[in-house]
């Protein structure tokens, strides 16, 4: 077998299994007049929210994409697809503790994720400590393990026109070491 001189089997084989994972998720809602804004599972007062075949939270979405692509078991729409009427109107929070359920089966714990909500308006800042605690509880992390920031579109784009909320997230895991 050809392998490149200085690698050894035992190092060969941690980069085939790493210890460590990171995933990438983001998501983007349009912003319409009669529905709620729910962002990171907590109600923020604002006359539209985001159109979406369950609550809309796009900061919940990116989390649950990250975290799945993180240990590489697919995406949002496979688990939750937008055609289920077990779905209509959830709370993402509901995704999330799946989501979090399904990490333990395929032997991961959550070190921390990281987050950035793009938002014209309202400003979302005053909403971020209790957006950090709700998160938390839903995935069994401490408010620390959760960050989350928070951006304008400074009037470019869909967001910066007031007509979207995008979110973006990454996860850190790791195998556990039950697995």
């Amino acid at each position: 077998m050809n392998r490149p001189q200085g690698i050894c089997m035992a190092h060969r084989d941690r980069l085939r299994d790493p210890a460590y994972r990171l995933g990438i998720g983001n998501d983007l809602h349009r912003l319409a007049p009669g529905r709620q804004l729910i962002l990171g599972g907590v109600r923020i007062p604002f006359e539209k929210g985001p159109v979406g075949h369950s609550d809309g939270d796009a900061l919940a979405h990116a989390i649950c994409d990250a975290l799945l692509g993180a240990a590489a078991l697919g995406d949002i729409g496979r688990h939750f697809p937008d055609t289920s009427p077990k779905w209509k109107n959830a709370s993402s929070l509901l995704f999330l503790r799946h989501v979090r359920r399904l990490l333990d089966q395929a032997g991961y714990a959550i070190l921390n994720i990281d987050s950035t909500i793009g938002l014209e308006r309202p400003k979302v800042a005053p909403h971020i400590p209790r957006m950090q605690k709700k998160l938390a509880a839903t995935l069994g992390l401490r408010p620390h393990q959760v960050s989350i920031k928070a951006k304008t579109g400074e009037g470019v784009d869909a967001v910066g026109r007031g007509e979207a909320v995008r979110a973006d997230a990454i996860a850190l895991i790791e195998r556990s070491a039950k697995s």
